[in-house]
């Protein structure tokens, strides 16, 4: 059994589901009395030995009953990775992998990612139509150790993802409970050989049935637990890498039987009355044929196999309880003949017995190749095939795989089901599934066009079709292994399984499918091998649409009426304009992508299609980079299916891509009809509507055929009759399953693009008149075959015809400026108007248009214009011929007013307009195409306002990346997540008719005159590779979600919570002493670093300064006045170290600044408010810094000095302190980026360590200082605030982003919290800055170390966590080679979400769900500390608006989560401190960035202080202790003074959610608190 064994190896097992139509087994399946083994093999020996080569070998055509089933496997420790992640423990293979025994040393580690990546798997099961989809769970995953007192609950949601996922899907799962991977704290105990591990797998089993069977109702309790006998436990080959064949391996097996009839046991005793599922169990076998098929004793040989490899765990089960006679006779025979023990079988007793038979609802075979057996008497070793006194072979003439223990010989599952059959189904009437079937392909090669894999599933499945029709066995399923190359076991990555190739070099671990993909989805499709589909979804006749003619409106004056889109929307601000709509957009509403013929068919001259310009045009050397062209470009031509796996994928419901003139007609005319032509896109319009995907068909997307060029083309009136034979002809040969038209894309790309400027076929460069005239014939070929379709065609087929017009958002330079904003007028009315005005308003031309273009003419000499005219028949014609408004649109543009030069003649000059870019509009790939989503919506208005309200489809919206940017393509999600979100506002907030929005586009393509770069495309398409292979991008994920949804559903992270905070929580508000205190050299104070880095030239803006700030030294009154205001009880200060110790030493106290430190402290008590005082808020005495600062360790004594003069004056009365305020940014920007004072950054790749060592111990000891000293005589609380923002993977579906959030957080949170908490730097840093220092070739780390008494006096040196926090980012993986600093130490690049809201400061993005996250991170990672929140706050900028909405938006939004993180996460906040009081000195930015609630007018000499509206929504806040209800009546919190005005609420948030608790308002209570445990859930994008 050497061969068997070897194969096995590899882990080719899966499971499978059961038939929804079966009938459930309630009670457990009858048995045999006793085995007929040698029976049955005979029974399948006689029926088949005479069979001939020809005979065995025919194929069978047809299909497989009705209620067949088919999946598709993988297996959790093979795809899953994460091995680490969020509490899993090690498993088996984890420790097997990482001792080094797999191929290459190779891991499990990250594997397919599949962990992260349950959207991209569940993306090819929807493009492969499978029905059910068999995986495992991984034990060590849900219980760590084992047991269930080590439950994880990441886990456990992980699993609850991915069935939910699956079932949003349509897609059934079938879940193993056990699949090899087994919980190393487990084995640690023995594994399978002790027998406390059933009730352990009983555990667990019962778990899973509990938490996940009201979804899953086809379980599998062991995958091949042969295997695991045999390999793990055997031989050795698989972990546990035992060698105990005699005793070992059959105790495992003996555990794993018992443990599986008590799983089936929970199962038929608790749960199958209530979730009616079926549990069985998937076993593995070979086919045994004699290898002499005339020997008696080979046919013996053979019976005896598979009794030792499927009998051993079928015969317990599906016969008598117990194992098969021949095999415990065999075994007693060779213990004779030898004289020792060669296996110690173990003995069931009675109970046992009856315990085990019959408990299986269905029988799951593992199958994947054949041996030839011969007897083999006299070896007295161990292991099945000496003691079974068989050997294994195989045929050198059967195909081989790539591994040389498979080979493909497909009868033999056939000959193996039948066996089945007659020895344990037969009688026991349940079902066989077949749970595993496919073969390895080597890892070098075509690896997608894996034909050997097609062969080999063709093969097998014909064969299992003819058990099922030809004998009568009952067979369910069929499930091929796997759904994805994997990790397979001892192999590693070196074979291949999967259907779809996996890239294991690439972090994003991109799946794409092979040609066996593809070839297994028609096999679901036709449900076998039928000529036709098995239940075909196509409608042949699709719904009717019904339309009304569109009314002929006035023309547009000059400028337009709806000049009053810009009138509603250019005063906006920037936050009204940024602000997130949430909301889903109506039921039918249309989802589509978009492609066009020419970018992806290629087959430019197959099967007689005739030249189009475009192949002409690309076809010269020199015309399109590199010398591409379309001949090949997609290859859509010949890939059909791959095409259709990828809309299925996406769940569409529409698909826009245009006809191909010169493939129908060669020439352009019906004469030249090309029937192949016409095949190909019945074929395709059949598969989009089998798969209920609306076609929406372009007639002319640029690709004239060449033939018609020569006849001048566009610029040839004959041209309309021609075009309109061609449209005549689509209509009627596809009109009855196409019922939605596009004539033209884009007509003024056509006219002025190709005719105008001759930048596109055909390449005609007479920019004054020939546009013109080509666009007239446009116009006039469009409503001729509009007519045709209305008068011959609709009212049979009833469907619509429109035209795809461009533009770009005009946007006036000033719209407070007539001239700008009749020039913003004209711009859309030369480029949009141009078409639109003739189609839907009255025939003609705009009259912006025609008076300008006149007017020039004239001006040029010319006596006309050179726009010509419609008659009034020609605008009767043509008006209202379109049933809605397609619009294709791009990119945003400020106009302005030019006054063009005369002597030339052009469409151009005629605008007398000039185009910029606005503001803040992002870059892309292609330079004229930068994205500004806000123009989107403003242009929705206008066509609603210019166009008389049509119904309005987007036909085309994307944006172009470059090409190296693959399959991890963030740039396309933030557009898609800001562009439709623009187009969900002017639907939902404007009423715009918005019925479609078909995204640009489905797969990368020849992108015209830029070749194949750059790309638009949902999925990357290899163009270096012939067979053009496409994988999704994470776009696509983030699309099919969007669809999924129907929008934008607000999430239940950014819902309001109503309730409050404890009765005692400190509400207060803060600032610091260089940023208000001005007096810089009065009454003796020092210098500070801030004082010289200040009036060092460059680095502060505007070269600002903080000589006198806000003037707080003069102004404790007006300051305590304004804290006052706020309602708050504490007011955060601190304190300026050379203000009372000029030199930074004790040798000279200050006394004048003592006092006016004294005299504030009072003055707030006085008014009822607490201080918290901060004693280093990053203004270092300079005469310290002379002397190294905070790299000098002296600093540490002298730290500690200052501390005690501070403790020892203000002690008894200040009951809060802070030791150093964002200790962080001390050390990094200013001694390493030297952004900050003291502005040092020469030493960057050790300068911010040594800092922050000092930083640390200085802290330690001013905390040890005030407890030894004054914490008995006074009685406060002291500690550190830390910074930190949160930090999101960037793509959350990616093992390295998720990596690098942990470390940016590590390295920014961790870096001071670790040690103050835990007593040293987290591992993570430690580890990663000695690699990378070892490795730069320096002797130790760069990152100092602390002696075990330093980690013993840091180590809980805190009285809570003090916490500042402003933003969050998105992270990624960022190299920086050799290059030694903090920032390469961290590895991490960053970004922001474009939803997020801008502030004032450029680091600082409103993501208020973000501070729950950390604050939930704070309380699981530093063990549930006091948390209070010392700084949050936002910025703003430029022109002073008091009513500062932006502000009250973020402090709602963030206290909110602040309260969310109390009473739902319960995390230990005790109070909120809002930053910052008032406008102030914002260090780097001067007075540019203004944090405060009172505006301070700098214009006025006496500073006056201002409040801001974010005042009294502020004291609302702290009044009501957090948030009451707007359905409840007014609450006596939220009545301020009559002086006081009250702004009106932000818009944008209009969902809310209450909690119930001691702390919650419960009235008009909206949702318990259960159903928020997941409220900080991240986003899927």
């Amino acid at each position: 059994m050497k061969v068997l064994e070897g194969f096995l190896s590899l882990g080719l097992l899966a499971v499978f589901f059961s038939s929804s139509n079966a009938k459930q087994q309630k009670f457990r399946i009858p048995v045999h009395q006793k085995s007929a083994s040698a029976i049955s093999y005979q029974k399948v020996w006689e029926k088949f030995r005479s069979q001939s080569e020809a005979e065995r070998d025919e194929f069978l055509s047809g299909s497989f009953p009705v209620d067949f089933e088919w999946s598709v496997s993988s297996e959790s420790f093979k795809v899953e990775g994460g091995w680490a992640e969020d509490g899993k423990g090690e498993t088996i293979w984890d420790r097997f992998s990482h001792e080094g025994h797999v191929f290459d040393k190779q891991t499990t580690d990250l594997a397919c990612d599949s962990y992260h990546k349950v959207d991209y798997d569940a993306y090819l099961l929807r493009g492969m139509m499978a029905p059910n989809y068999q995986f495992s769970i991984s034990w060590a995953r849900i219980f760590p150790t084992g047991h269930r007192e080590s439950l994880v609950n990441e886990g456990v949601a992980y699993y609850d993802k991915m069935i939910n996922t699956l079932l949003q899907s349509g897609i059934e799962p079938t879940v193993t409970l056990h699949h090899w991977d087994l919980p190393q704290a487990l084995q640690d105990s023995g594994g399978w050989v002790n027998d406390s591990i059933v009730e352990a797998f009983k555990e667990f089993s019962d778990f899973c049935f509990s938490r996940y069977g009201d979804r899953v109702k086809t379980w599998i309790t062991f995958g091949s637990p042969w295997v695991v006998s045999n390999l793990g436990y055997g031989t050795g080959e698989h972990p546990p890498s035992m060698k105990d064949p005699i005793i070992a391996s059959y105790k495992v097996t003996h555990n794993v039987l018992k443990s599986h009839a008590e799983a089936w046991h929970i199962y038929n005793d608790n749960y199958r009355k209530l979730y009616s599922g079926k549990v069985g169990i998937a076993l593995n076998s070979d086919w045994a044929e004699p290898k002499n098929p005339v020997s008696d004793q080979d046919v013996a040989a053979a019976e005896r196999y598979l009794n030792f490899q499927l009998g051993w765990f079928a015969h317990p089960i599906f016969v008598d309880g117990d194992y098969p006679a021949v095999l415990k006779k065999q075994i007693e025979k060779k213990k004779g003949e030898c004289g020792k023990e060669l296996a110690r079988l173990l003995v069931f007793t009675e109970a046992e017995k009856q315990r085990i038979r019959g408990t299986a609802d269905f029988f799951g075979l593992h199958h994947y190749t054949s041996r030839l057996i011969s007897e083999s008497l006299g070896v007295c070793d161990a292991g099945p095939n000496n003691v079974g006194d068989f050997e294994a072979h195989t045929d050198p003439t059967w195909p081989s795989t790539a591994s040389d223990q498979i080979q493909s010989v497909p009868w033999g599952l056939r000959r193996l089901l039948n066996y089945i059959y007659f020895e344990y189904t037969s009688i026991t009437k349940v079902p066989i599934y077949i749970t595993g079937n496919g073969m390895p392909t080597e890892n070098y090669g075509d690896l997608l066009n894996d034909i050997q894999r097609v062969n080999y599933l063709k093969a097998y499945i014909n064969e299992a079709m003819k058990a099922v029709r030809l004998d009568g066995v009952v067979i369910k399923r069929f499930t091929v292994q796997s759904l994805m190359d994997g990790f397979e076991g001892p192999q590693g990555y070196s074979q291949r399984f999967g259907l779809h190739y996996v890239n294991f070099e690439d972090p994003d671990r991109p799946r794409i499918p092979k040609a066996s993909a593809y070839y297994y989805s028609k096999v679901i499709e036709h449900n076998g091998f039928a000529e036709t589909p098995a239940s075909s979804k196509m409608q042949i006749n699709g719904n009717r649409i019904e339309s009304t003619k569109l009314p002929s409106l006035p023309p547009s004056e000059v400028p337009s009426k709806s000049k009053v889109v810009w009138e509603k929307f250019s005063p906006q601000t920037k936050f009204e304009r940024q602000l997130y709509h949430y909301g889903t957009f109506p039921e039918g509403f249309q989802w589509g992508v978009f492609s066009s013929a020419y970018q992806v068919e290629g087959g430019w001259n197959a099967d007689g299609k005739g030249p189009s310009v475009w192949d002409t045009f690309t076809q010269k050397p020199g015309m399109i980079p590199n010398n591409v062209n379309g001949d090949v470009a997609c290859d859509s031509y010949n890939k059909i299916d791959e095409d259709l796996y990828m809309l299925r994928a996406l769940k569409l419901k529409t698909y826009r891509f245009s006809l191909s003139w010169s493939r129908i007609f060669p020439s352009g005319k019906k004469s030249s009809l090309n029937q192949k032509g016409v095949d190909y896109y019945n074929r395709l319009i059949d598969g989009l509507l089998a798969n209920n995907i609306t076609p929406m068909v372009t007639l002319y997307h640029w690709d004239l055929p060449q033939a018609l060029q020569n006849i001048n083309g566009w610029d040839n009136p004959e041209l309309i009759n021609i075009f309109n034979e061609y449209c005549d002809f689509c209509y009627a040969t596809f009109g009855d399953r196409v019922k939605f038209w596009i004539t033209f894309n884009e007509p003024q790309t056509i006219a002025w693009s190709g005719y105008g400027l001759g930048q596109i076929p055909p390449n005609v460069n007479q920019p004054g008149d020939a546009p013109y005239r080509v666009a007239h014939n446009l116009l006039k070929a469009h409503a001729q075959a509009y007519h045709t379709y209305d008068n011959k065609y609709r009212a049979s087929q009833g469907g619509l015809v429109s035209i795809s017009l461009n533009a770009e958002w005009a946007e006036p330079l000033d719209v407070n400026i007539p001239r700008e904003v009749v020039a913003a007028d004209r711009a859309l009315q030369f480029q949009l108007g141009w078409f639109a005005h003739p189609i839907f308003k009255n025939g003609d031309y705009p009259d912006a248009m025609k008076w300008q273009v006149s007017n020039k003419s004239e001006l040029q000499g010319l006596t006309e214009s050179r726009l010509p005219s419609f008659t009034d028949e020609d605008k009767a014609f043509i008006q209202g011929t379109a049933d809605v408004f397609c619009i294709n649109t791009y990119t945003t543009k400020v106009v302005r007013h030019v006054t063009s030069i005369l002597d030339v003649e052009s469409y151009q000059t005629d605008q007398d307009v000039e185009r910029d870019f606005p503001d803040g509009s992002e870059n892309t790939a292609v330079y004229d195409q930068k994205t500004v989503s806000w123009g989107l919506r403003r242009l929705l208005n206008w066509l609603k306002e210019e166009y008389g309200d049509p119904e309005i489809y987007i036909t085309g919206n994307g944006v172009a990346t470059v090409p190296e940017m693959t399959v991890d393509d963030t740039d396309r999600i933030f557009f898609l997540k800001t562009y439709v979100d623009e187009a969900l506002k002017a639907h939902n907030l404007d009423g715009v008719r918005l019925k479609g929005y078909i995204a640009s586009s489905l797969m990368d393509s020849f992108e015209w005159l830029n070749g194949y770069y750059p790309s638009y495309g949902l999925h990357h398409v290899n163009f270096l590779l012939s067979n053009r292979p496409r994988t999704p991008k994470r776009s696509a994920h983030l699309l099919f979600d969007i669809i999924r949804n129907n929008g934008f559903p607000m999430p239940v992270e950014e819902e309001m919570l109503y309730g409050h905070f404890p009765e005692e929580f400190m509400w207060s508000t803060a600032t610091a002493a260089y940023q208000i205190e001005g007096a810089w050299r009065t009454d003796g104070k020092g210098l500070s670093i801030w004082d010289k880095y200040a009036h060092t030239p460059s680095k502060i803006a505007k070269d600002d300064n903080g000589d006198i700030a806000c003037d707080s030294y003069n102004r404790i009154a007006d300051d305590v006045d304004n804290v006052k205001k706020l309602r708050v009880g504490h007011y955060r200060m601190s304190v300026a170290w050379p203000r009372i110790m000029p030199d930074g030493t004790n040798r000279k106290i200050n006394e004048a600044g003592l006092n006016y430190y004294n005299r504030l402290v009072d003055a707030l008590l006085a008014a009822n408010i607490q201080p918290q005082v901060t004693l280093y808020h990053w203004d270092l005495p300079q005469a310290l810094q002379d002397v190294g600062g905070w790299e000098n360790e002296t600093i540490v004594d002298r730290f500690r000095d200052y501390a005690d003069v501070v403790f020892n004056s203000l002690g008894d009365r200040v009951k809060f302190w802070i030791t150093l305020n964002e200790p962080l940014n001390v050390a990094l920007a200013g001694y390493g980026h030297g952004t900050a004072a003291p502005g040092i950054n020469s030493r960057p790749a050790t300068a911010p360590y040594v800092v922050a060592h000092n930083l640390i111990k200085a802290h330690a000891e001013a905390w040890h200082l005030y407890n030894d000293k004054y914490r008995a005589k006074y009685g406060g609380l002291i500690s550190i605030t830390l910074n930190s923002d949160w930090a999101e993977p960037r793509n959350p579906y990616k093992q390295e982003d998720v990596d690098s959030a942990v470390r940016y957080l590590q390295f920014m949170l961790g870096w001071f919290a670790h040690p103050v908490f835990n007593g040293d730097y987290s591992d993570l840093m430690k580890d990663r800055i000695r690699e990378r220092s070892l490795a730069a070739g320096r002797p130790q780390s760069r990152l100092p170390e602390f002696t075990p008494a330093e980690v013993a006096r840091i180590n809980g040196t805190h009285d809570y966590f003090g916490f500042n926090h402003y933003t969050s980012v998105l992270t990624h993986y960022l190299d920086y080679k050799d290059y030694e600093d903090y920032d390469a130490d961290r590895g991490v690049g960053v970004v922001s979400d474009r939803t997020w809201l801008e502030s004032g400061s450029f680091w600082l993005k409103v993501n208020p769900a973000g501070f729950r996250k950390i604050l939930k991170f704070i309380k699981d990672e530093y063990g549930d500390p006091i948390v209070y929140i010392t700084e949050n706050g936002v910025s703003e900028r430029g022109p002073i608006d008091l009513n500062d909405v932006p502000r009250i938006h973020y402090y709602n939004t963030y206290i909110n989560q602040a309260l969310k993180a109390r009473l739902l996460d319960g995390v230990d906040i005790r109070g909120y401190t809002a930053w910052s009081l008032m406008d102030n000195v914002e260090w780097g930015a001067g007075f540019e960035e203004r944090f405060g609630f009172f505006y301070v007018n700098r214009s006025d000499p006496s500073l006056p202080r201002i409040p801001k509206e974010s005042v009294w929504s502020y004291a609302k806040i702290v009044s009501c202790n957090g948030f009451i209800s707007p359905g409840e009546s007014p609450h006596e919190c939220q009545i301020l003074e009559p002086e006081e005005t009250n702004p009106a609420p932000p818009p944008g948030k209009e969902l809310f959610l209450e909690v119930s608790g001691p702390d919650a308002d419960t009235r008009n209570k909206k949702r318990p608190v259960e159903e928020h445990i997941n409220l900080d859930k991240t986003d899927d994008f």
